[in-house]
Protein backbone atom coordinates (compact mmCIF):
# COMPACT_ATOMS: atom_id res chain seq x y z
CA UNK A 1 0.00 0.00 0.00
CA UNK A 2 1.53 3.40 -0.90
CA UNK A 3 -1.84 5.48 -0.48
CA UNK A 4 -1.50 9.18 1.25
CA UNK A 5 -4.02 10.19 3.50
CA UNK A 6 -5.73 12.81 1.09
CA UNK A 7 -7.35 16.67 2.88
CA UNK A 8 -10.59 15.40 3.16
CA UNK A 9 -9.59 11.76 4.31
CA UNK A 10 -7.38 13.47 7.55
CA UNK A 11 -10.48 15.70 8.06
CA UNK A 12 -12.51 13.14 8.21
CA UNK A 13 -10.57 10.38 10.61
CA UNK A 14 -9.85 14.14 12.44
CA UNK A 15 -13.32 15.28 13.12
CA UNK A 16 -14.33 11.38 14.01
CA UNK A 17 -10.94 11.50 16.64
CA UNK A 18 -12.30 14.82 18.02
CA UNK A 19 -15.76 13.48 18.32
CA UNK A 20 -14.05 10.56 20.27
CA UNK A 21 -11.99 12.79 22.71
CA UNK A 22 -15.27 15.10 23.09
CA UNK A 23 -16.96 11.87 24.61
CA UNK A 24 -13.90 10.55 26.52
CA UNK A 25 -12.89 13.88 27.75
CA UNK A 26 -16.61 14.28 29.07
CA UNK A 27 -16.42 10.80 30.78
CA UNK A 28 -12.98 11.51 32.36
CA UNK A 29 -14.49 14.84 33.53
CA UNK A 30 -16.86 13.10 35.35
CA UNK A 31 -14.84 10.40 36.63
CA UNK A 32 -12.39 12.80 38.34
CA UNK A 33 -14.62 15.38 39.13
CA UNK A 34 -12.57 17.77 37.56
CA UNK A 35 -12.62 19.70 34.21
CA UNK A 36 -10.89 17.64 31.47
CA UNK A 37 -10.51 18.57 28.14
CA UNK A 38 -8.75 16.60 25.11
CA UNK A 39 -7.98 17.46 21.51
CA UNK A 40 -6.59 15.66 18.21
CA UNK A 41 -3.57 18.06 16.87
CA UNK A 42 -2.84 16.06 14.41
CA UNK A 43 -3.86 12.41 11.84
CA UNK A 44 -0.79 11.06 10.20
CA UNK A 45 -0.82 7.87 7.76
CA UNK A 46 2.77 7.02 8.54
CA UNK A 47 5.31 3.30 8.33
CA UNK A 48 5.86 1.32 11.17
CA UNK A 49 9.74 3.05 11.16
CA UNK A 50 8.05 6.64 11.50
CA UNK A 51 5.91 5.23 14.30
CA UNK A 52 8.62 3.88 16.35
CA UNK A 53 10.65 7.74 15.67
CA UNK A 54 7.47 9.32 17.17
CA UNK A 55 7.77 7.21 20.40
CA UNK A 56 10.92 7.48 21.25
CA UNK A 57 12.76 4.61 19.50
CA UNK A 58 12.38 1.41 19.46
CA UNK A 59 14.40 1.14 23.01
CA UNK A 60 11.69 3.82 24.54
CA UNK A 61 9.89 2.40 27.36
CA UNK A 62 6.27 3.06 26.42
CA UNK A 63 2.84 2.49 28.36
CA UNK A 64 0.33 0.46 25.91
CA UNK A 65 -2.99 -0.56 25.77
CA UNK A 66 -3.99 -1.91 23.39
CA UNK A 67 -7.19 -4.52 21.58
CA UNK A 68 -8.58 -6.22 18.71
CA UNK A 69 -11.62 -4.37 16.84
CA UNK A 70 -13.96 -7.36 15.38
CA UNK A 71 -17.13 -6.44 13.80
CA UNK A 72 -17.74 -5.46 10.10
CA UNK A 73 -14.12 -4.39 10.21
CA UNK A 74 -11.36 -5.73 12.26
CA UNK A 75 -7.73 -4.38 13.14
CA UNK A 76 -6.17 -3.63 16.16
CA UNK A 77 -5.85 -0.34 18.24
CA UNK A 78 -3.24 0.64 20.71
CA UNK A 79 -3.43 3.80 23.29
CA UNK A 80 0.23 4.63 24.23
CA UNK A 81 2.15 6.97 26.48
CA UNK A 82 5.59 8.04 27.67
CA UNK A 83 6.13 6.61 31.17
CA UNK A 84 6.57 10.34 32.16
CA UNK A 85 2.85 10.94 30.62
CA UNK A 86 1.32 7.89 32.06
CA UNK A 87 2.57 9.14 35.39
CA UNK A 88 1.42 12.08 34.72
CA UNK A 89 -2.07 10.89 34.21
CA UNK A 90 -2.06 8.50 36.83
CA UNK A 91 -1.40 11.49 39.16
CA UNK A 92 -4.58 13.22 38.05
CA UNK A 93 -6.57 10.14 38.08
CA UNK A 94 -5.76 9.19 41.77
CA UNK A 95 -4.84 12.73 42.52
CA UNK A 96 -1.69 11.73 44.13
CA UNK A 97 1.57 13.28 43.56
CA UNK A 98 4.16 11.28 44.46
CA UNK A 99 2.61 8.91 41.96
CA UNK A 100 6.13 8.30 39.78
CA UNK A 101 6.19 4.99 36.86
CA UNK A 102 9.51 4.27 36.05
CA UNK A 103 9.84 0.53 35.69
CA UNK A 104 6.53 -1.95 35.23
CA UNK A 105 7.20 -3.18 39.26
CA UNK A 106 6.69 0.38 40.08
CA UNK A 107 2.71 0.02 39.08
CA UNK A 108 0.92 -1.18 41.49
CA UNK A 109 -2.79 -2.37 41.32
CA UNK A 110 -4.20 1.13 41.73
CA UNK A 111 -2.35 2.93 39.13
CA UNK A 112 -2.57 0.07 36.24
CA UNK A 113 -6.13 0.41 37.09
CA UNK A 114 -6.50 3.55 36.64
CA UNK A 115 -4.33 3.52 33.43
CA UNK A 116 -6.52 1.21 31.88
CA UNK A 117 -9.54 2.89 32.64
CA UNK A 118 -8.16 5.90 31.05
CA UNK A 119 -7.36 3.77 28.13
CA UNK A 120 -11.17 2.07 28.28
CA UNK A 121 -12.47 5.34 27.80
CA UNK A 122 -10.50 6.73 25.40
CA UNK A 123 -10.31 3.73 23.14
CA UNK A 124 -14.01 2.91 23.83
CA UNK A 125 -14.96 6.96 22.69
CA UNK A 126 -12.86 6.64 19.67
CA UNK A 127 -14.33 3.42 18.52
CA UNK A 128 -17.85 3.84 19.31
CA UNK A 129 -17.51 7.33 17.91
CA UNK A 130 -16.31 6.00 14.37
CA UNK A 131 -19.18 3.02 14.67
CA UNK A 132 -21.59 5.91 14.68
CA UNK A 133 -19.83 8.04 11.93
CA UNK A 134 -19.93 5.08 9.54
CA UNK A 135 -22.52 3.40 10.36
CA UNK A 136 -20.93 0.15 11.48
CA UNK A 137 -20.86 -2.38 13.73
CA UNK A 138 -17.50 -2.57 15.32
CA UNK A 139 -16.91 -4.16 18.95
CA UNK A 140 -13.59 -4.41 20.68
CA UNK A 141 -12.43 -7.11 22.79
CA UNK A 142 -10.89 -6.73 26.49
CA UNK A 143 -7.77 -4.34 26.39
CA UNK A 144 -4.30 -5.30 27.42
CA UNK A 145 -2.29 -3.34 29.34
CA UNK A 146 1.98 -3.34 28.52
CA UNK A 147 4.58 -1.44 30.25
CA UNK A 148 7.83 -2.73 27.88
CA UNK A 149 10.17 -1.26 24.91
CA UNK A 150 8.55 -0.27 21.74
CA UNK A 151 9.74 -2.44 19.68
CA UNK A 152 8.45 -5.14 21.80
CA UNK A 153 4.84 -3.66 22.06
CA UNK A 154 4.56 -2.22 18.61
CA UNK A 155 6.06 -3.77 16.65
CA UNK A 156 5.68 -7.38 17.36
CA UNK A 157 2.05 -6.54 17.19
CA UNK A 158 2.44 -4.75 14.06
CA UNK A 159 4.90 -7.93 12.17
CA UNK A 160 1.44 -9.42 10.32
CA UNK A 161 0.01 -6.15 9.29
CA UNK A 162 3.41 -5.30 7.52
CA UNK A 163 3.93 -8.31 5.67
CA UNK A 164 1.14 -6.45 2.96
CA UNK A 165 1.11 -3.21 4.04
CA UNK A 166 3.72 -1.00 6.11
CA UNK A 167 1.45 2.11 7.37
CA UNK A 168 -0.99 2.56 10.22
CA UNK A 169 -2.91 5.86 11.27
CA UNK A 170 -1.67 7.61 14.10
CA UNK A 171 -3.85 10.33 15.84
CA UNK A 172 -2.15 12.14 18.26
CA UNK A 173 -4.21 13.14 21.53
CA UNK A 174 -3.37 15.85 24.32
CA UNK A 175 -5.01 16.03 27.36
CA UNK A 176 -5.77 19.02 29.50
CA UNK A 177 -6.66 19.75 32.99
CA UNK A 178 -7.64 22.21 35.41
CA UNK A 179 -4.58 21.56 38.11
CA UNK A 180 -2.36 20.04 35.28
CA UNK A 181 1.05 22.09 34.72
CA UNK A 182 2.24 20.16 31.96
CA UNK A 183 -0.01 18.99 29.26
CA UNK A 184 -0.20 14.99 28.98
CA UNK A 185 0.36 13.70 25.15
CA UNK A 186 -0.61 10.34 24.41
CA UNK A 187 -0.77 8.72 20.51
CA UNK A 188 -3.70 6.06 18.72
CA UNK A 189 -2.70 4.53 16.66
CA UNK A 190 -5.41 2.62 14.23
CA UNK A 191 -4.22 -0.55 12.43
CA UNK A 192 -7.08 -1.98 10.31
CA UNK A 193 -6.31 -5.34 8.68
CA UNK A 194 -5.60 -5.19 5.38
CA UNK A 195 -8.96 -6.78 4.10
CA UNK A 196 -10.83 -3.76 6.31
CA UNK A 197 -8.58 -0.36 5.09
CA UNK A 198 -11.37 -0.15 1.57
CA UNK A 199 -14.27 -1.01 3.35
CA UNK A 200 -13.33 1.83 6.08
CA UNK A 201 -12.42 4.16 3.80
CA UNK A 202 -15.43 3.28 1.68
CA UNK A 203 -17.61 3.91 4.65
CA UNK A 204 -15.94 6.80 5.61
CA UNK A 205 -16.47 8.09 1.96
CA UNK A 206 -13.94 7.90 0.31
CA UNK A 207 -14.34 6.21 -3.08
CA UNK A 208 -11.08 6.05 -4.75
CA UNK A 209 -9.10 4.68 -2.14
CA UNK A 210 -6.17 2.57 -4.05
Amino acid sequence: MTHHLSNFENDVLKEIGNIGVGNAATSMSNLMNKNITMNIPYVHLLTINEIMDIVGGPEEIIVTTFCKMKGDISGTVYFVLSMEEASLIAKQMLQDETVEITIVEDMNDMVTSALREVANIVIGSYISALADFTNMQIQTTIPFLSVDMAAATLVTGLLEFSRESDHAILIGSKFFGEEMVEQAKSHFLLVPDLDSIPELFKALGVTDYD
